[in-house]
């Protein structure tokens, strides 16, 4: 493979004619349709004391879900945010999974990077004075349930003038379900995506640990359409934020059917379901914004057996610092953050849109939502149109080997990196290897300590938390092409990666 193969474009050729927009599936339109009543009726409410479907909410009612209790209309919610530099050369701080810590002092790397960007996981769960805030008030307390009520699919009220994304919600939004994670003293809610008939569901890590806070909360999963079914954890992945869990009991449900990623383009219509503070079945609409950018955000790996001596395992990072915000009105700083390549949208995310479904103008899986990124202060928060979703093709390969195996496996370079464009002197961005591991992958490959890398198997690489995103999205064991600079001159050479141990 050459080192620009597999570049993929981020916009329309000079000339070319734009890619024409598919038409709405009349059998689509035609079963929403079906399931909803004619014009000017209205179902009645699901349980007495309920809002009508369709109704306006009331001032002061929660509009949050499962575990949440009233909140003042129109508050804003507050949630763990993360100072980063620009999204497209986030920072890690020293524990991606930790030892291969970036060396500033022999880099000469500055200390001060930190940008107005707030990158936060678009966080459901947490616990007391640790989740989401709204208003000052915690939102995913336990203590005090409130259920948000709706539509229980998508309501097409006039059949005449179904558009596209009516089209492509109805088709989706079966395949997407809203996740109640209780802890005992903390719970929140979330989202997921079907993966198979018999109830294999795809979610964030952050959901089902409640940002981290435990490993074993009690999970209840509510269909689109009303069937509720408790469920259990198959495997978590903390190092990409996903999860696999399987509904007991279930049979019939409709998985989602997943496109290939590396076929997106800049532009292409996204469409984003799930269940934003507890709302279900909310459907969002945008572009695909970016592709291939790279971020860092908190960690949510579950706890570990307590005394079990569990050290993390070497990774190449990006300089610190990095900073979350836990509601408590002074930043802390965190002690564990990873780094994931996502796409990036403007349809709108918020708080319990995490592990929600991000499709395309067929209705195919592009990407999982994972992240939004709020602008200015901590107090701001919710979708400023940056949202960021894990791509499915990166996916697909960590739920099969979840499923088939309990866990996933990711590479590994073995090298202290560090951004290049951070180094005194530098005149590119790319990947600098500031040391690189004895018997390594990296050693094994030849790369030397003042290699630049710039491009991961056709790929660019203009950050350290660019290749380590890359070098994590693949299976370990995998052999890939870098593309380097060594003394001003562009070479490439093939790297068997090692595999990350947990």
């Amino acid at each position: 493979m050459s080192d620009t193969e597999g570049i993929r474009p981020t916009e329309t050729p000079a000339g070319a004619e734009p890619a024409a927009v598919p038409p709405v599936p009349p059998q689509a339109a035609a079963q929403a349709a079906q399931q909803h009543p004619a014009p000017g009726q209205r179902p009645a409410p699901p349980h007495p004391g309920a809002p009508a479907y369709g109704a306006a909410p009331r001032y002061g009612a929660a509009a949050s879900g499962y575990g949440a209790p009233q909140h003042p209309y129109g508050a804003a919610p507050q949630q763990p945010t993360a100072a980063t530099t620009p999204a497209t050369a986030a920072p890690s701080s020293t524990s991606d999974a930790a030892a291969e810590s970036t060396s500033a002092s022999k880099s000469g790397i500055g200390a001060g990077k930190v940008a107005a960007l707030m990158l936060a996981a678009a966080l459901v769960g947490g616990t007391a004075g640790i989740g989401g805030a709204y208003a000052g008030v915690n939102i995913w307390s336990a203590s005090q349930p409130v259920t948000a009520t709706g539509p229980a699919s998508v309501t097409v009220n006039d059949t005449d003038s179904v558009n596209q994304t009516t089209a492509i919600a109805a088709k989706v939004v079966p395949s997407v379900v809203t996740i109640a994670a209780d802890g005992g003293s903390a719970g929140g809610t979330g989202s997921g995506v079907i993966l198979s008939e018999d109830g294999y569901v795809v979610t964030n890590t952050h959901v089902v640990t409640l940002d981290g806070a435990t490993s074993d909360a009690a999970l209840t999963v509510t269909t689109a359409d009303g069937r509720v079914y408790d469920a259990e954890i198959v495997g978590l992945d903390p190092m990409y934020d996903l999860a696999v869990i399987k509904l007991q009991d279930a049979s019939g449900l409709t998985p989602i059917e997943f496109a290939d990623s590396a076929d997106l383009n800049v532009g292409d219509e996204a469409v984003a379901v799930g269940a934003p503070l507890g709302l279900a079945n909310t459907v969002t609409t945008g572009i695909v914004s970016a592709l291939n950018r790279s971020i860092s955000i908190a960690s949510s790996a579950a706890p570990e057996t307590p005394g079990d001596g569990t050290e993390p395992a070497p990774e190449e990072q990006d300089q610190g610092p990095f900073y979350f915000d836990f509601g408590q009105g002074e930043p802390q700083q965190a002690t564990s953050t990873i780094s994931i390549s996502v796409l990036q949208t403007d349809a709108a995310i918020n708080p319990g849109n995490s592990g929600g479904a991000l499709v395309d103008a067929e209705g195919k899986l592009i990407g999982i939502n994972v992240a939004i990124a709020t602008a200015g202060s901590s107090s701001e928060s919710g979708s400023i149109g940056v949202g960021f979703a894990i791509p499915s093709d990166i996916v697909e390969r960590i739920t099969d080997e979840i499923i088939e195996d309990g866990a996933a496996t990711h590479g590994l370079l073995g090298a202290m990196v560090a951004p290049a464009a951070s180094i005194e002197g530098a005149t590119t961005t790319g990947a600098y290897i500031d040391e690189v591991t004895p018997g390594g992958a990296a050693a094994e490959a030849g790369l030397q300590q003042g290699d630049i890398v710039t491009g991961f198997d056709g790929l660019p690489i203009t950050s350290a938390t660019d290749l380590t995103a890359q070098v994590r999205a693949v299976a370990g064991g995998s052999t890939v092409s870098l593309t380097y600079l060594r003394d001003g001159e562009t070479r490439t050479t093939d790297v068997t990666l090692g595999e990350l141990v947990d």
